[in-house]
């Protein structure tokens, strides 16, 4: 008899095994070390001048180089209003401060503004003060830019704990209100705190913070339109639908709204997989205002404001493709330009984080500084790139 429960048990599981296989992919993109050292080359290129030798393709014009490497796990990044650019580091719970004051394109050191953090990830600076959202509060910081440290102020408020999704991105607008993302807790479910899938809005005091917009399964990252204050989002879709379905999305936010998640993707499209609600509710959604590739898992995102890029890309978007790990073809592991102007189109701007099946890096965030440079985080090969265009 056990023989024969076995037996039945392991043609479940074999059953299972193909009916699923080309919904979650096989997992092709090898995301353990790589056998290339991407770091290695670009600083290579820079000592030799051989940068045409490097994996990665950028517009003819630019240039790429190792600003910082060693950063474990480097995600969110952001400049101080002197100019000091700031980085997250995840995995070892601080923050961590990179200067640049001989302008030689490379940090003078690492330093550590605030450690013993619970997953730090969004940081923001607002009227002088650093903000830094962990998983579970969102906090105020005295920041002394001469010595790179910062003194706890005060906690704005708490977020419920995390799941699947952890990380937690804050912007603020012009007018001073404070935005903050929180991903689900799952791939699809219904869940139980009105706070998780959400963005939520409180002034910078943290007073009283309330959903602004829900239905967004992972919005990461967050970026305010410098024209229309507008706060735009990246968002991750569902897995286990195939490698098409269903799109990544960009969003723009607003008070209310609903985006769908559980029970709606893409362009008000019902998850019959999902079918908690019928067809109808999807109806009062809203659609993105650009679908990205399934998988691609976009994670950073900012405004272009450069002297360094042509005039006609100035208030595109660049959106950073973090790449796929259940797709049987791997697609993102770049990071692209999306026209603002008239209807949204993508243009690739660096290619190359991956070759063939080997993930030589990982895209998360992107930012300008006031000269227009342009800093990337790769928490892959744990490095902090800077592209400039060429003297």
């Amino acid at each position: 008899m056990k023989k024969l429960i076995v037996l039945f048990l392991f043609f479940i599981l074999l059953a299972v095994y193909f009916f699923t296989k080309d919904k979650i992919g096989d997992l092709r993109p090898s995301l353990v070390p790589s056998s290339k050292d991407l770091v290695a080359e670009i600083l290579d290129a820079q000592q030799t001048g051989s940068r045409p030798d490097i994996p990665l393709t950028l517009p003819e014009g630019f240039q790429i180089g190792v600003f910082e490497s060693g950063l474990i796990n480097v995600r969110d990044l952001q400049f101080t209003p002197t100019g000091t650019l700031l980085a997250s580091l995840m995995k070892e719970g601080s923050v961590v401060a990179l200067p640049d004051k001989n302008k030689d394109g490379q940090a003078d050191g690492i330093y550590t503004v605030i450690k013993d953090l619970q997953k730090p990830h969004g940081i923001a600076f607002y009227k002088g003060k650093l903000f830094v959202a962990q998983e579970e509060s969102v906090s105020r910081y005295s920041y002394d830019e001469t010595n790179f440290v910062a003194t706890f102020d005060k906690k704005l408020f708490d977020l419920p704990i995390g799941g699947r999704h952890k990380t937690r991105s804050i912007v603020f607008d012009k007018k001073g209100n404070l935005y903050v993302s929180l991903g689900s807790t799952c791939d699809t479910c219904i869940e139980k705190n009105a706070f998780i899938a959400t963005v939520l809005i409180s002034d910078s005091e943290g007073k009283s913070p309330r959903v602004y917009s829900k239905g967004l399964r992972n919005a990461v990252f967050l970026a305010v339109n410098p024209v229309t204050d507008e706060i735009y989002a990246t968002e991750m879709g569902r897995d286990f639908l195939g490698n098409t379905t269903p799109p990544d999305e960009i969003n723009i936010l607003s008070d209310n709204g609903n985006f769908g998640w559980p029970f709606c993707y893409g362009k008000k499209v019902w998850d019959k997989n999902f079918g908690f609600k019928d067809e109808s509710y999807c109806r009062n959604t809203i659609s993105p205002i650009y679908e990205i590739p399934a998988h691609s898992a976009p994670l950073g995102i900012t405004f272009i404001k450069s002297s360094q890029v042509p005039s006609s890309w100035q208030n595109d978007i660049l959106v950073s493709y973090h790449g796929s790990w259940n797709s049987t073809v791997p697609v993102g592991y770049k990071i692209v330009r999306i026209s603002t102007k008239g209807t949204p189109s993508e243009h690739d701007f660096i290619t190359g984080f991956i070759s063939g099946s080997d993930a030589l890096g990982r895209p998360v965030d992107v930012e300008f500084d006031t000269d227009g440079s342009l800093y990337i985080s790769d928490d892959k090969a744990n490095a902090i790139y800077k592209v400039i265009a060429k003297p």
